[in-house]
Order: structure tokens, then sequence, then C-alpha cells
């Protein structure tokens, strides 16, 4: 049976899954970069959790990242605004993730422009993405 980790992650990831940008879980950036962007999730860190004692529960507050690549000669800004709006939809849409994580708290993206040479330059960020849930265990 999977933790409660995973299946938070897991309902994360299958959210993204619909938006017109790839997304990928803990994979490294290709070489190629979809038209339509490219969303990374990176699992992150769970980090210390707060205990209760009666009942025992851990709860936390997980930090994932996604990393959003979009790469187009004309339109990059407009196209990487898309994206980030469209990740923003899908989050607000059910920010318990049908009830396994008590609250996804999106932070705001700062972006960079990197230039590529001999190709078009990318548009990138990562949003850091805080997942609060709760599990009987630090490894349940």
């Amino acid at each position: 049976m999977p933790t409660t980790r995973e299946l938070v992650l897991g309902a994360l990831y299958a959210r993204l899954q619909p938006l017109a940008a790839p997304a990928l879980r803990d994979e490294v950036l290709p070489e190629r970069i979809p038209t339509a962007g490219l969303i990374i999730l990176r699992d992150g860190q769970p980090g210390e959790p707060e205990v209760t004692l009666s009942p025992l529960r851990y709860h936390y507050q997980h930090r994932a990242e996604l990393e959003v690549v979009v790469q187009a000669g004309t339109g990059r800004a407009s196209a990487f605004d898309d994206l980030i709006a469209a990740i923003g939809a899908a989050l607000e849409a059910d920010r318990t993730l049908g009830g396994l994580c008590d609250w996804i708290e999106p932070e705001a993206p700062a972006s960079v422009d990197l230039p590529i040479e001999g190709a078009a330059a990318l548009k990138a960020t990562v949003i850091t993405l805080n997942l609060h849930y709760s599990t009987t265990g630090p490894l349940a």
C-alpha cells in the first residue's frame, strides 16, 4: 500500500496530466522542449512534522516543486503566462486532491529567460508547492 506522501504526490502528478504541456515526474530536463512547454514535478522534502499525541498524527508541510519551461522564438512570454495560469487553475479546482491532503498552497513564480546558443531562448521558473497533509507515522 502506498504511503500518504506517495498518494498525495501521485494525485498532484495526475492533476497536471490534462494540461496542454506534458508533465514529467523527477525526470531530467530533455534536450527538446515540446511546443506547449514542459512541467517537471520534483517530489521535494516533507520537512519536520508537527506531532499531536491524541491521536498520534504527524502533520507535514511538504515542499514539492514544479519546474516549468517554455521555449519559443516569438510569443514566449504569452505562452509561459498561459501555462502558469493553466497550472493555477488545475490546482485551484481541487486544493485537497480529492481529500488526500488538507491544502495545496503554491508560491508565486519568479521567471528567468535563458538564452540557448543556436535555438530559441527558454523562459523558466520553479513553483514551490506547499502540500499540507497528516499521517499516522513518519513512514506511513
